[in-house]
């Protein structure tokens, strides 16, 4: 019997990986990336790890792994797969914005109420002045076409306003100081901050959308919408929630799935009204109770899925969308700079006077300005929302990027030297 023959080696192709062997292959990439990132900026850079995980997905991008070895970028984030990773990272940032919505607790304003809305509406207001402004000068310049004057400046003075929320209470949870005076006021203020950019952000939605549906749809509708989940399915969330609670046992599947198709429709009503599904996913976020065990199951289920593998897909999104190649010539650097100083002036300006102005001291005034600049994810969100809806070019999107990336690096540093080698412990002494 003759022995059986095979091809050579070298006549058999490789297998083809198809479009969803190219999703995977990416988000192996995305994920192991933004975790190795993660894991050095904590320990070398003493930075939080979301700040890695941020400039993982933008090394992937255009501006560093294509512009260096343009072939490892098409081969790790082919063309194929964008359309994938985009509706993983939009997923993504709708149940991220849930989880944001839901640790937001109107109780963190009990027995500070009026300095917490003082510092918040100061650390708001002289940002969105300085950005309105800047919207004027950078119009001619940077705006599509088709955007005229009036939701430019509302989202420039809106993408200048926006506190990193979850960023900021990372960093105080990493200095131990999350429960310190200070660690309370600020993040107070930067929910208060949060829940109002997100408010104005909405109305830009909102406006973007009736330039080309007319005015009266989209905010009749968002009225209609936010009346029916304040006063309907709120409190018949907060009802369920607390029977729930008073049930035995971990988070069963049939409970899970109610919370999942309440955001879902949440976000769905949002996105059909033309503003973003996003801000149904934050708004029934903030309606569900915060205390109890249905919010604390809830985050343990769902914080670690949406942190490890999906907010990463979406930092690699912004990555893809961002091309620092855009910004050239020495005109383009100095409009970014003058971007960053006028963000940073704006929030640090005014929260630091503000506080000083209700009886902080000057030093922890200070490092409450430092905080609330702290901008990382947050920005990164309201910017893709405006880049989605054609409000802002790609240049300006690359420009608010780097300002989102500096003022939110400069925080950990600049909370040195404002609190000096002891950092928050020298704020705990009496």
């Amino acid at each position: 019997m003759p022995p059986p023959s095979f091809p050579p080696f070298a006549a058999t192709a490789a297998p083809a990986l198809g479009d969803f062997g190219h999703v995977l292959l990416s988000l192996a990439a995305i994920t192991a990336a933004a975790r190795f990132l993660g894991w050095a900026f904590r320990r070398f850079l003493k930075q939080p790890p979301v700040l890695g995980e941020i400039t993982a997905g933008l090394l992937l991008g255009p501006s560093a792994l294509g512009l260096l070895a343009p072939s490892a970028q098409a081969f790790l984030l082919p063309p194929e797969a964008a359309p994938f990773i985009r509706i993983l990272a939009q997923l993504g940032v709708v149940l991220f914005m849930f989880l944001v919505g839901l640790e937001m607790d109107p109780r963190a304003l009990r027995g500070q109420a009026r300095a917490t809305l003082a510092i918040s509406f100061a650390s708001i207001a002289l940002p969105f002045a300085l950005g309105a402004g800047l919207g004027v000068l950078l119009h001619a310049r940077t705006a599509p076409p088709s955007v005229g004057y009036g939701v430019f400046i509302l989202f420039l003075g809106v993408s200048l306003s926006i506190t990193a929320f979850p960023v900021l209470a990372r960093i105080l949870k990493d200095q131990g100081a999350q429960h310190t005076p200070l660690g309370v006021t600020a993040l107070a203020c930067a929910a208060v901050d949060d829940a109002t950019a997100w408010m104005l952000l909405a109305l830009a939605s909102g406006v973007a959308a009736a330039q080309s549906a007319g005015l009266l749809w989209p905010v009749a509708g968002f009225a209609a919408y936010l009346v029916l989940m304040v006063f309907g399915v709120g409190p018949l969330a907060a009802v369920w929630a607390r029977r729930r609670d008073a049930e035995e046992g971990p988070l069963g599947a049939s409970a899970l799935s109610v919370v999942f198709v309440g955001l879902l429709l949440s976000a769905l009503a949002t996105e059909w009204l033309g503003i973003h599904a996003l801000f149904g996913a934050f708004l029934f976020g903030v309606l569900l109770p915060h205390s109890g065990r249905l919010a604390s199951q809830l985050r343990a289920r769902m914080e670690d899925i949406v942190l490890v593998l999906f907010l990463p897909a979406f930092f690699a999104y912004t990555g893809m969308r961002t091309q620092v190649g855009l910004v050239s010539g020495l005109r383009d650097w100095l409009l970014v700079g003058l971007i960053i100083l006028a963000a940073t002036v704006g929030k640090f300006g005014g929260a630091t006077l503000t506080a000083r102005a209700c009886g902080m001291p000057w030093r922890e005034a200070s490092a409450l300005g430092v905080l609330m600049n702290t901008r990382g994810l947050m920005e990164l969100v309201a910017l893709n929302v405006g880049l989605d809806l054609g409000v802002i070019s790609p240049t300006l999107f690359t420009m608010l990027v780097l300002m989102a990336l500096v003022t939110t690096f400069a925080t950990t540093p600049a909370l040195r030297l404002v609190l000096g080698p002891r950092g928050f412990g020298a704020l705990r002494e009496p």
